[in-house]
């Protein structure tokens, strides 16, 4: 027994139990039938029986799986700042949070193009309520990050959270996957939450947090998608927000969002791999001694590089200019484009609604508001 077993994903030698539990549940053929549109399903069903590894299950299921998805909804996915990471080489992946499921597989599917370690990947366990769901997040290498504590609970979830992500990084050469704030980004504002930052401060094996920090080599991820599969289903979150209303998921809002970003259209994909942040953990340690400045320095540093590393698409610079009824970049889109879009708004939202239509267009314009705080970045 480890202390790990509650959040951990499958050992290897687990691999095979736990997909025979799950082979002939119907989310596994549909998964695989997906995948595998001209393969009988007695031929996944023998190679999935004959899998004993989380590699062997990502590589050629997920792996597969994934590449059917950007065939059937996205006009491909392009890369930039791989090739500056080392082979063998484990790195904690701090990204901006758009999409629940494809954040992390997309990342991961470059990783293994690349031949670089693939990771082990953070998931809330409100989005795993699902028993199948969640022995395929344990199989795909995901550890759980436990939601809805009480405060005391927290903070020991939290320690056992961040000893767990240093074991992976420091002693198992595992990469690790962990997003920049609790949840998606829902209005298009990528911000890092401190809280993340002091919660892998938790298991800081040495005196001065920026010399942890340095060894666990942090690298910042920029995600963007031309068009957000999920931007309608965020609108109510956003609305009761915008009235100063507490917020109330659904039942299935989670697994409806899910779904919805695998399966709905995106156009392009883009994701860049910033710097390790090394001699900016140096700067810090110079300048700030107390703990708490040093973190928000950190923060600011990864948004630093997440934004204005952040792929810009025509449907961002066309949002800003309907939302500022102005046409600063309409070299930046064709008027195809502009009709595109403006069909998109008339689909899935209330465009008659103010407030709707308002908060569709900041989740994409947003991007530019924050890219342009930085020289040349857009």
């Amino acid at each position: 027994m480890s202390k790990f077993d509650a959040i951990r994903p499958f050992y290897d030698t687990e691999v095979n139990d736990a997909i025979l539990k799950v082979i002939d549940h119907p989310m596994m053929k549909a998964l695989m039938n997906f995948a595998f549109p001209d393969v009988a399903d007695e031929i996944w069903k023998d190679q999935l029986r004959r899998t004993h590894s989380t590699r062997d299950f990502q590589c050629n299921f997920i792996y597969k799986s994934l590449q059917k998805v950007l065939e059937k909804t996205s006009d491909g996915l392009t890369t930039s700042g791989f090739e500056k990471l080392e082979l063998n080489t484990s790195y904690l992946f701090i990204s901006n949070h758009r999409d629940i499921l494809l954040d992390t597989s997309l990342l991961n599917a470059c990783l293994f193009e690349h031949k670089l370690v693939m990771t082990a990947s953070a998931i809330g366990d409100n989005l795993v309520t699902k028993s199948f769901l969640k022995v395929l997040a344990r199989l795909n290498r995901n550890f759980l990050v436990q939601r809805g504590l009480s405060p005391r609970e927290m903070l020991q979830s939290s320690k056992l959270l961040a000893e767990y992500i240093s074991k992976l990084l420091q002693h198992e050469n595992r990469s690790v996957w962990i997003a920049q704030r609790e949840g998606r980004t829902k209005d298009g504002n990528d911000a890092t939450n401190p809280g993340v930052l002091k919660m892998l401060a938790m298991a800081s094996d040495e005196e001065n947090l920026m010399d942890y920090f340095k060894k666990i080599k942090i690298v910042p991820v920029s995600i963007s998608y031309e068009y957000d599969p999920t931007d309608a289903l965020k609108m109510p979150q956003l609305l009761a927000e915008a009235r100063q209303e507490i917020y109330i998921k659904e039942k299935n809002e989670d697994f409806i969002n899910l779904m919805s970003g695998i399966m709905g259209p995106k156009r392009r994909i883009h994701i860049h791999v910033g710097d390790v942040l090394v001699q900016e953990l140096d700067a810090i340690k110079a300048q700030h001694e107390n703990s708490n400045k040093q973190i928000q320095a950190l923060a600011q540093i990864i948004d630093d590089s997440i934004l204005s590393n952040c792929k810009l698409w025509p449907t961002n610079y066309i949002a800003y200019d309907i939302l500022n009824q102005t046409d600063t970049y309409s070299h930046r889109y064709t008027e195809n484009e502009k009709s595109l879009f403006g069909r998109r708004l008339e689909k899935r939202i209330d465009h008659s609604n103010p407030l709707v239509l308002q908060n569709f267009l900041a989740m994409y314009a947003n991007p530019v508001v924050n890219k342009l705080k930085y020289e040349n970045a857009v």
